[in-house]
């Protein structure tokens, strides 16, 4: 059992000594908590209501108590999870985004990439407990750390294209580095892996049952460095046959094929050509989804490939701000989120409509030169 205590964002961290197993409790908003036990510093998501997903405010505080993490001698590794049973995090608070001004949603994306580069670059090691629904904004705060733990009730996906956005949060640096086209496919379609398939897929570096998650931490709490934290995993994973095939294994050969077009035009026309079962329910699931998106996308995953991650979201962040002033990003929102009537109306409505163009301006510099730009020095 750990003690948290909630505080309010900005005021500044108010520890309480105890005895025992308990260190202490750092401050947190109610929507984050933040803890010290052991030798961890835990950080738990904490909108289960919303299945935990994230706004500027947890971001924040989400970044705060890693740079104080980094900074502590006798804390040697961080451990994020999300609290309740349903979900790591779903993403990113995209209503309240596309239902304010262009500086609000610039606001949250600069926090959150600047927080998704941190993770890349963390000194120590960083392990996101990824139990249950892990999307969007919640890849962001798992993948680009050095280790994730799924579970079987972890589901990924990556579906931003099916709302007028794109895959972001580094999603350009990690997705066109799946083996044999795997990530542009996820990207383009929003894909759904479940439990074991998100360790298959290369997401997930381990996979435990959700029933281990209380040993997994305390265990974890115990670890000095990276060496005890792979021991670890290991022989808790170890505990956790699996004769199962990849879920997407009958397929890998066709998704390699076809999406290894070089344009939005030729994968279409790759999976007409396959003719297949499985290729006419993707294209059925890839017509959903925004013809700007997809162009968007294809575009940003392809220049991805040969870009740092740092450089991967300061290109999403131009992206995004772009998608902010004038997309098919509020359309796509309001649709599936907000009426949730299902039917967008998406501009242009046809892939062969969105001219180059079109796409480009999504990725020239940003009206008021404001882009992003990374200083952990300062929080």
């Amino acid at each position: 059992m750990i003690r948290t205590s909630k505080f309010i964002v900005g005021l500044k961290p108010h520890k309480l000594a105890v005895i025992g197993n308990f260190t202490r409790s750092m401050s947190s908003s109610s929507d984050v908590l933040v803890t010290e036990r052991g030798n961890a510093g835990i950080i738990t998501i904490n909108r289960p209501k919303t299945l935990n997903a994230i706004n500027t405010d947890m971001v924040k505080t989400i970044y705060a108590a890693m740079k104080d993490f980094a900074s502590k001698d006798d804390k040697h590794l961080v451990i994020i999870k999300g609290a309740g049973e349903k979900s790591f995090c779903a993403g990113g608070d995209v209503r309240a985004v596309v239902e304010n001004d262009v500086s609000f949603g610039k606001d949250f994306f600069r926090n959150e990439y600047k927080n998704n580069e941190l993770i890349g670059n963390y000194k120590k090691p960083y392990i996101a407990i990824i139990d249950g629904i892990t999307m969007g904004g919640g890849v962001g705060l798992s993948v680009h750390g050095k280790y994730r733990v799924a579970t079987e009730r972890t589901l990924f996906a990556m579906p931003e294209t099916a709302i007028g956005l794109f895959p972001d949060v580094g999603g350009g640096y990690f997705l066109p580095r799946m083996n044999g086209n795997l990530g542009i496919y996820l990207g383009l379609t929003g894909f759904r892996l479940k439990g074991r398939d998100v360790q298959k897929a290369g997401v997930a570096t381990h996979f435990i049952e959700s029933s281990a998650l209380e040993d997994l931490e305390n265990q974890l709490t115990k670890c000095k460095n990276f060496d005890d934290i792979d021991k670890t995993l290991e022989k808790l994973q170890s505990q956790f046959k699996d004769t199962t095939d990849f879920v997407l294994q009958p397929h890998l050969k066709q998704i390699e094929k076809a999406f290894g077009g070089d344009t939005m035009e030729q994968i279409l026309k790759n999976l007409h050509s396959d003719g297949s079962e499985w290729a006419m329910s993707t294209l059925k699931l890839i017509s959903k989804m925004s013809p700007t998106s997809l162009k968007v996308t294809l575009r940003q995953l392809q220049l991805g490939k040969s870009m740092s991650l740092r450089e991967c979201l300061q290109m999403e962040f131009r992206l995004a701000v772009h998608c902010c002033i004038e997309s098919d990003f509020k359309e796509g929102v309001r649709a599936l989120l907000i009426d949730k009537d299902q039917q967008p109306k998406w501009n242009p409505s046809k892939i062969e409509d969105v001219t180059q163009g079109h796409v480009l301006k999504f990725f020239v510099p940003l009206p008021d030169n404001d882009e992003l730009v990374f200083d952990h020095s300062k929080l």
